[in-house]
C-alpha cells in the first residue's frame, strides 16, 4: 500500500548521506580537498543551485554534521543501526524523509565522493527530469568503445557487451552508459514504495566522461583532485 506523506513546503530537496565509518580513507568526508572539506563541495554545489530549496546532510558522525552545518546544510542525525558498512543509502534517505517530510516533487541524493560537478549540472538535470517526465534518473557518461569482459563460472573469459566472434565496427554498436554516482534524482514515492532509488520512468542525465571518477580508495584522491583543479578550479576559485 502507498504510504501517506507528510506535508512540506520544499519542492526540490537535496539529501547528502555521509557515514562517519569510512575504512578505505578514514574521515574522508571531512579531509581537505582542494582547500575545503570534501563534503563542503557537494553542499555548496547544491546550495548554489537556485532550483534546490533545501540541502540536508544525514550522518552518524558529529564531526561531519558540524562541518555540514558550517557550510550551510541542515543536518539529520542518522541512527547507528542504519550507518554500518552494510546499510544502504536508501535506508538513510528513507530515515531522512521521515524527519523532514515526504511531499516534495523531487529528491536529489548526492554522493560526497563524486565532487566533479559543473555549476549548472543540478539545474540542467532538474530541467531534464521535469521536461522528459522522469520518475527517477541517474547521472552518467557515454561509454565509447569500452569492450568489457568477465570470468565465467568455469574460469574462462567471456565478452559482456559485444560478441567477440562477430566484433563488428564501433560505429554500429548501440550506445552504452556508465552510472557515475554524481547525481541520483527521484520522486519520493519511488523510493518509499519500492525501497529503491530507481523506478517508474527511468532516465540518464549525461555528463562528461572525466566527471565519472570518484573517490573510493586512497589512490583515487590525487587523481580526482587533479581533475577538479584542472577542469573546475577557476569555476570554484580553488585554493
Amino acid at each position: 500500500m502507498p504510504r501517506e506523506f507528510k506535508a512540506v513546503s520544499e519542492k526540490v530537496v537535496a539529501i547528502i548521506p555521509a557515514r562517519g565509518g569510512s575504512k578505505g580513507i578514514p574521515r574522508k568526508n571531512v579531509l581537505d580537498f582542494c582547500g575545503k572539506p570534501l563534503i563542503a563541495w557537494t553542499i555548496l554545489q547544491a546550495i548554489e543551485t537556485a532550483e534546490i530549496d533545501s540541502v540536508y546532510v544525514t550522518s552518524d558522525s558529529e564531526e561531519i554534521l558540524d562541518v555540514a552545518e558550517k557550510y550551510g546544510a541542515q543536518t539529520i542525525a542518522r541512527p547507528v543501526e542504519i550507518a554500518g558498512d552494510t546499510a544502504s543509502s536508501e535506508s538513510a534517505i528513507e530515515h531522512a524523509l521521515g524527519v523532514i517530510g515526504t511531499n516534495q516533487e523531487i529528491i536529489l541524493m548526492l554522493q560526497v565522493t563524486s565532487p566533479l560537478r559543473k555549476r549548472d549540472d543540478f539545474s540542467r538535470c532538474i530541467e531534464q527530469f521535469r521536461g522528459d517526465g522522469w520518475d527517477s534518473c541517474f547521472s552518467g557518461a557515454l561509454l565509447e568503445d569500452f569492450l568489457i569482459w568477465r570470468k565465467a563460472e568455469d574460469g574462462s573469459l567471456e565478452s559482456v557487451n559485444y560478441d567477440w566472434q562477430d566484433r563488428g565496427i564501433r560505429q554500429n554498436r548501440k550506445p552504452e552508459f556508465v552510472e557515475n554516482g554524481s547525481i541520483y534524482m527521484f520522486k519520493p514515492e519511488i523510493l518509499l514504495n519500492g525501497n529503491n532509488r530507481f523506478g517508474g520512468n527511468l532516465g540518464v542525465f549525461l555528463m562528461d566522461f572525466w566527471q565519472s571518477f570518484e573517490i573510493d580508495e586512497p589512490q583515487d584522491w590525487n587523481l580526482v583532485e587533479t581533475l577538479f583543479r584542472n577542469h573546475l578550479g577557476k569555476t570554484y576559485s580553488v585554493a
